[in-house]
């Protein structure tokens, strides 16, 4: 299209003089960087003539959390035998290895999930991120069916889920308040897809990485915040993000669009009338109970691998990506009277630090490591997400609200003590449980 306009350009140039030339240069240009709006810097193709490099695959198969270290309480270890203290951690069950494709034409193809990806968030195509190049949830909606990255025109703004699906716990936890992202490693394979932290030279923090999903909390966080879940390739985090900035304005984040496997993030569970749960769409079968009580994460790991049931002794942790595959996004305790989980699985119910009736959040097998350490865990929100908060214009009003909203994946620590932490931890007071619930799974053979 640019070629195009500039030979009409210069066909024009005796009937014009050189004033009029500018002007209709410039005005080609600005037509031209409309066109790619809401792209990203790798959309300079068009061509359908390409060939889709998209694979057969269609259900929801998980992509492993490319966690290959083992962890204690505290800090790395050597690989746990079968048996031993601390086995059945993520990384002694990796599952499906992640497999990506550089397509070459600013597109990535996930080889497990069938899904294809844009490569970069850089939207306005300067080849930095930055503040700049993030997005309104409404902007990130409008704008997928104007973009043509690698010639397609049939992108999408993922699902939680889908975008869930892109995340690695090989990454580094940062410091919030750091001001260096040396030594860190995103929670996203960078080998594939660009990436940058939080944008400090626009007042950003370096966890500032939260990439949008379509998919939008069925209640309100922060009390009365409208909220969309988004995932943070920065510190590792899914959390329910308020679509108002406290800052004013509306909140903006990074943004890739994805296309193909539509069937991806769609649960398809069985009752196996057994307290089993299978779930066809991932080959894996839950148990229908949980735990029924709180436990720290080694006590998890052992109570998995002790555990026989239903004529399978191979139940274990579910790592962070299979746990929350089976969480339902359209419940929630507020709006459904429920957990955030299909109605065939029975949630245990807990009071929670506030004094409301709630449920649980459950361990996952993965460490959610820091540079420096390993002594915290992964798990998955069913209830509320809770927070302690303060208003700052009024430190006497503070009090416990959900803040994340179910469905969020936060980390605790392994071990400890829960009351340590009366008014949480963290910029939004994330309650400390240490004890959290745990439900099992196992791979169908």
């Amino acid at each position: 299209m640019f070629s195009n306009n500039l030979k009409n350009i210069i066909t024009m140039k005796s009937k014009i003089n050189c004033t009029g030339l500018v002007s209709i240069l410039i005005a080609s240009l600005i037509l031209v960087n409309i066109s790619f709006a809401g792209c990203s810097k790798d959309d300079s193709t068009s061509d359908t003539s390409k060939i889709d490099n998209l694979p057969d695959i269609t259900g929801y198969p998980i992509v492993g959390t490319n966690q290959t270290k083992y962890y204690d309480n505290l800090s790395e270890i050597a690989a746990p035998a079968a048996g031993s203290v601390f086995y059945g951690q993520n990384a002694n069950f990796p599952e499906n290895t992640p497999d990506y494709v550089n397509n070459g034409d600013g597109t990535i193809t996930d080889m497990v999930t069938g899904l294809m990806w844009q490569r970069t968030p850089d939207r306005n195509g300067d080849g930095t991120i930055n503040a700049s190049d993030k997005v309104t949830y409404s902007e990130a909606v409008d704008r997928a069916s104007s973009c043509k990255t690698g010639g397609h025109n049939d992108w999408r703004l993922p699902t939680i889920k889908e975008l869930y699906s892109l995340i690695m716990f090989s990454g580094v936890d940062p410091i919030v308040e750091g001001t260096s992202t040396s030594g860190l490693t995103p929670f996203i394979n960078t080998d594939y897809f660009k990436f940058n932290y939080g944008d400090l030279t626009a007042g950003e923090r370096i966890i500032d990485a939260q990439y949008v999903s379509s998919t939008k909390y069925v209640d309100y966080t922060m009390v009365h915040d409208e909220t969309a879940f988004g995932v943070n390739f920065a510190d590792g985090r899914i959390k329910g993000y308020g679509l108002t900035d406290p800052r004013g304005g509306e909140k903006k984040f990074y943004l890739i669009y994805v296309r193909g496997n539509s069937d991806y993030g769609k649960n398809n569970f069985v009752d196996n009338g057994n307290g089993t749960i299978s779930d066809n769409a991932t080959g894996l079968m839950w148990l229908q109970n949980d735990s029924e009580m709180g436990m720290n994460w080694q006590d998890a790991l052992k109570y998995a691998d002790t555990t026989q049931y239903a004529g399978y002794s191979d139940w274990r942790l579910p790592n962070a990506k299979e746990l929350q595959s089976i969480v339902d996004y359209t419940r929630s305790p507020s709006t459904t009277s429920s957990a955030a989980i299909d109605p065939l699985f029975n949630c245990s119910p807990i009071t929670n630090e506030a004094g409301n009736n709630d449920y649980p959040c459950y361990w996952t097998n993965t460490t959610h490591a820091k540079s420096t350490a390993g002594s915290s865990a992964a798990y998955v929100c069913f209830g509320r997400a809770m927070g302690y908060m303060v208003d700052p214009m009024n430190s006497s009003n503070a009090g416990w609200i959900d803040v994340h909203g179910a469905g969020c994946q936060r980390s605790d620590p392994k071990i400890g003590d829960a009351s340590d932490y009366p008014h949480g931890f963290g910029p939004q007071g994330d309650a400390i449980r240490i004890l959290n619930y745990v439900r099992l799974v196992r791979t169908i053979n």
